[in-house]
């Protein structure tokens, strides 16, 4: 099996969350989706820890939030420096994987991580940062999320301002979580291919956080990427209804809380999903992208339960089996799992390389676009 890039793991906010884990030892029994041996077990070559940190929290609180968390991978990889080793660019990935290290790569989640600065988004790019989501649940100031009410029409003047920053500097314009307008208007504005971290087809499971068919052509078109989830809630009707109570739910409780989770799990148990339901929308992408424009986007530790049979990092090979199982070759898995997200890394860094040439620093603010 060839080693995994996932798009998406949101393992530094769970350790924010529950406090500290050696996670040279299994961390099953802990409630983690995430330790070093299961990533060994799973062949994950390369991750990009999310940074998230919470919508609610108000400017520069998030701000402060983010450098925090961005702080906590690289003392995570300081900490396991036999394991993990920090990546910023795609020769670097190459690197660490011939090391023998998972190559650590940092993603923001939710444009609300800069609070409308481009010096913001510059000095997150400056500690390592190589996505921003331009939305989490919420819209932002400039940009409309996949779950709020529209106000932008997808982007706003400054909001493609910032797409254009994004491709001058190389940080990718993650598109999970955003409003399908978003995603047109931020393919009409920027000059890399299109990428999604961690979102499935919606095709299949109608959920607006998943990217509809006419996205999945452009996506194609950029030469660009769908990092296919593993949240049930994306991949299966019976699920998306599910997962939206359970959001509802979640409005009543202060971010950070999870106390409540299982007891509603418990009353409300998870209806049917397992490595078939992922392997439906990995194929549907591939069907109308191409096996080119497909990857793997996990969101391990960013859910509250996983599908079945895929408890942990280590289930990649189960996918990978049951695509194997429905004819897939050993060079299309090759290309899920490591080269079409490898390739957009690359080509995303040659395309800054090209906007360097034609313009420098934007000095845009909010209330000049």
């Amino acid at each position: 099996m060839s080693p995994v890039i996932d798009g998406h793991n949101d393992l530094p906010w769970t350790l924010r969350l529950k406090g500290d884990r050696d996670i040279t030892r299994d961390q099953t029994a802990a409630g983690l989706h995430t330790d070093i041996p299961r990533m060994r077990k799973g062949g994950l070559g390369a991750q990009f820890w999310s940074v998230y940190v919470p919508c609610a929290l108000p400017g520069d609180a998030a701000v402060t939030a983010t450098l925090e968390q961005i702080d906590a991978v690289h003392r995570l990889v300081a900490r396991y420096p036999d394991d993990l080793a920090l990546a910023t660019t795609a020769d670097e990935v190459e690197r660490a994987r011939e090391g023998g290290r998972v190559a650590s790569l940092i993603g923001m989640e939710g444009g609300h991580s800069i609070n409308n600065s481009m010096a913001a988004l510059r000095m997150m790019h400056a500690l390592g940062a190589r996505y921003m989501t331009l939305t989490h649940f919420k819209n932002t100031d400039w940009a409309d999320s996949a779950t709020d009410a529209p106000a932008h029409g997808g982007l706003s003047g400054f909001g493609r301002e910032v797409v254009r920053e994004c491709n001058r500097l190389g940080v990718i314009a993650d598109l999970s979580h955003v409003a399908t307008t978003t995603m047109h208007a931020t393919l009409d504005t920027s000059t890399a291919p299109a990428f999604f971290s961690h979102s499935s087809a919606r095709a299949l499971c109608d959920h607006p956080r998943n990217v509809p068919g006419d996205v999945l052509s452009r996506v194609r078109d950029s030469n660009g990427v769908v990092m296919v989830t593993f949240v049930p809630g994306f991949l299966n009707e019976e699920c998306r209804v599910w997962i939206d109570a359970l959001l509802a739910e979640s409005v009543h409780h202060p971010d950070g809380d999870t106390s409540w989770e299982q007891e509603w799990l418990k009353a409300n148990p998870r209806p049917p999903c397992d490595v078939r339901d992922v392997a439906d929308h990995v194929e549907h992408v591939r069907e109308v992208a191409g096996v080119d424009h497909v990857g793997l986007g996990g969101d391990f530790d960013g859910m509250l339960t996983t599908p079945d049979g895929m408890p942990g990092v280590d289930g990649y090979p189960v996918l990978c089996a049951e695509l194997a199982d429905r004819g897939w070759s050993d060079d299309d898995l090759h290309r899920l799992t490591w080269a079409n997200g490898l390739r957009v890394l690359r080509d995303t860094e040659s395309a800054s390389r090209a906007a360097h040439a034609t313009r420098g620093p934007s000095m845009a603010t909010i209330g000049s676009s």
